[in-house]
């Protein structure tokens, strides 16, 4: 076996082995579930009780009436350009929220995309806030969960126009409530209290997220963080749902909930696949960020609780904090985080543009481990979307890029490649000479390969180096919501998703629908581009001619279209670049080798190919 040929065995199996690993441990996730049905509201308020909203010195709860939905319980609308919606006076909860900008479904007549709902309702999930009596103020003399407020200001939440609410709690003490909301997803919480009363009081305000239950839709894949974010001064952290059922609390121990004191800097939410809900304290401010789970009703729970505030007689004080709830766009948490004067913008106030920025928000979005990949090679491909129009043409425009980059390597491992073939019939005699001596054959082969200059192991390194590219760009293809729904051409409607082609009805000639999505017969009847994909590979195969060995032959032959099944199941978006990067390689390949003296047979290559066949059926 030359050494060309062990190159190409070791690179072509080492893929294999990875790609296959891979594609084990994260197998396509199923395809979602369908949403549970909604439970009777009477139902849905046994089940949950009363749920404590936020754990402070002077304890809030929330009795069960605040998480009984009722019709007679008056909405204020939210109407921008991109959301839609309303917010219930009770409690003043955010829960009730839709992106106008983004559909279930690839259909153009799908349902908008859900991102908060009102108890009552499958997946209920909501934003809370209020005050918690830290001294000279009764606990309940406080609003809550349950408190009824009154619209005192605006008739819709709008960009231009946001609205205030207020509760009286008898005592002496006015609470204000203010809420706007901007361009994109981003709202302003302005929560003020009046001090009417003879003694000063001190109370902590706080924001809270409340899940009931994990989502329905959760993809549970490994390649995807779904649950808890947060990042405090500067660290990130990421927990699951099922890592923050360790959070349980029960009525004997409160105290057991996950906080972080965070001094400076930081957020707190929950994340899905595409969308996010996270709560913002004012950078620069401290506060406690918590995280709870309520294992007797199956209630998962985040909060940000700020330092007490002192109130004496005849004063006010406010407290301004921000909650996203939305879509992860890149460019547009991007802004929220890196925009100076952001905060004081959003609230009206004089810019400063020295104003602390979001920190680490980007983040927010699931890069992985390898974050110094995934982060400039999505950032590279967004642009190039930007500038062609096409996420398509962008996956492929990024491939050349990329090949760009590689091309010193690749032109090394190419010109070695043709340099090998030409010392082939001294390698030869060199076997002759060593006949079983095979310490002898390494040595003379070793001498042969150093006075040539020539590395029989640079054949793999661009293969190599395809690897980590390989599974950043799978990564950016299945998180990034940018690639979610992208189309490319014709039947390509969805570069997040796999190629609908099928075999089966022959590519839609034939008059029945392709299997669906995830079934055997998907997986054995693939589509047009992992066809492609394996045509590829075979002709990049025939740069060369096929080694002597039987067992490197069998290998060879089989390998493109074992890889044509194992990848007709992946994102369509990572097929197009695997493919553009296979036709790039073979240009590559072809040019460089010529250049050095050495002009691939390719056509003769396949001639043998099929001639050897027909023999060995004979």
């Amino acid at each position: 076996m030359d050494g060309q040929n062990k190159n190409l065995i070791l690179a072509t199996a080492l893929s294999f082995v990875v790609i296959l690993v891979w594609f084990l441990l994260f197998p396509p996730p199923d395809a979602p579930l369908e949403p549970a049905q909604t439970e009777a509201p009477v139902a849905q308020s046994q089940a949950d009780g009363t749920l404590p909203a936020v754990e402070t010195p002077g304890r809030v709860t929330a009795n069960a009436a605040a998480e009984a939905p009722s019709e007679d319980i008056p909405r204020v609308a939210i109407d921008t350009s991109r959301l839609e919606g309303s917010i219930s006076l009770l409690g003043g909860r955010i829960d009730d929220l839709r992106l106008k900008d983004y559909r279930a479904s690839v259909e153009p007549d799908s349902e908008i995309v859900t991102v908060l709902r009102p108890v009552g309702q499958a997946d209920a999930y909501y934003a809370l806030y209020g005050w918690a009596a830290a001294s000279g103020v009764a606990a309940d003399a406080v609003p809550g969960p349950d408190t009824l407020w009154s619209l005192a200001e605006g008739a819709t939440l709008t960009i231009d126009t946001p609205v205030v609410l207020t509760w009286t709690n008898g005592a002496g003490l006015t609470f204000e409530r203010r809420i706007s909301v901007d361009e994109d997803f981003m709202f302003d919480i302005a929560q003020t209290v009046r001090n009417d009363g003879a003694d000063t009081a001190a109370l902590r305000a706080y924001g809270l997220l409340r899940r009931h239950g994990e989502p329905t839709d959760i993809k549970n894949f490994f390649i995807l963080h779904e649950g808890m974010i947060r990042m405090s001064d500067g660290t990130l952290e990421e927990t699951d749902y099922d890592g923050m059922t360790d959070y349980t609390l029960d009525e004997r121990e409160r105290a057991q909930a996950e906080r972080i004191e965070v001094a400076e800097n930081g957020w707190i939410g929950f994340t899905d696949h595409y969308w996010m809900t996270t709560l913002i304290p004012q950078p620069g401010t401290a506060f406690r960020s918590t995280a709870k789970y309520f294992d007797t009703r199956d209630v998962y729970q985040v909060e940000t609780v700020l330092p007490p505030v002192t109130v004496a007689p005849g004063e006010s004080a406010t407290v301004e904090t921000r909650l996203f709830a939305g879509a992860k766009e890149w460019e547009t948490i991007r802004d929220y985080q890196n925009n100076p004067g952001l905060w004081s913008r959003l609230f009206g106030a004089e810019i400063d543009p020295s104003e602390p920025e979001i920190q680490g928000f980007v983040d927010s979005i699931d890069w992985g481990w390898f974050f110094f990949l995934t982060k400039p090679i999505f950032a590279v491909l967004h642009y190039l979307n930007q500038l062609i129009g096409n996420m398509g043409w962008a996956i492929i425009a990024l491939t050349f890029l990329i090949k760009a980059l590689l091309f010193p390597l690749a032109y090394k491992s190419y010109a070695s490649m043709a340099k090998m073939k030409e010392l082939q019939p001294e390698m030869e005699k060199i076997k002759e000479s060593a006949g079983d001596d095979r310490q002898k054959l390494q040595q003379e082969m070793m001498a042969l390969y150093k006075k040539e200059k020539v590395n029989p192991a640079s054949g793999c390194l661009p293969i190599l180096m395809q690897i980590p590219i390989f599974f950043s760009l799978y990564k950016v293809i299945f998180v990034t919501l940018e690639l979610r729904h992208a189309p490319f051409i014709g039947w390509l409607r969805d570069l997040s998703a796999p190629d609908p082609s099928s075999l089966y009805n022959l590519f839609g000639l034939l008059p029945w629908a392709p299997p669906e999505p995830g079934s055997i017969l998907a997986l054995v009847f693939i589509g047009a581009l992992p066809i492609l994909l394996g045509v590829s590979m075979w002709l990049q195969q025939k740069l060369n001619p096929a080694p002597a060995d039987p067992t490197q032959q069998m290998i060879f032959a089989w390998m493109p279209w074992v890889f044509m099944f194992m990848l007709g199941g992946f994102a369509s978006g990572l097929v197009i670049y695997w493919i553009a990067n296979n036709t790039i390689t073979f240009i590559q390949q072809y040019l460089i080798m010529r250049s050095q003296g050495y002009t691939p047979d390719v056509f003769g290559n396949i001639r043998k190919s099929f001639s050897r066949k027909a023999v060995e059926k004979d």
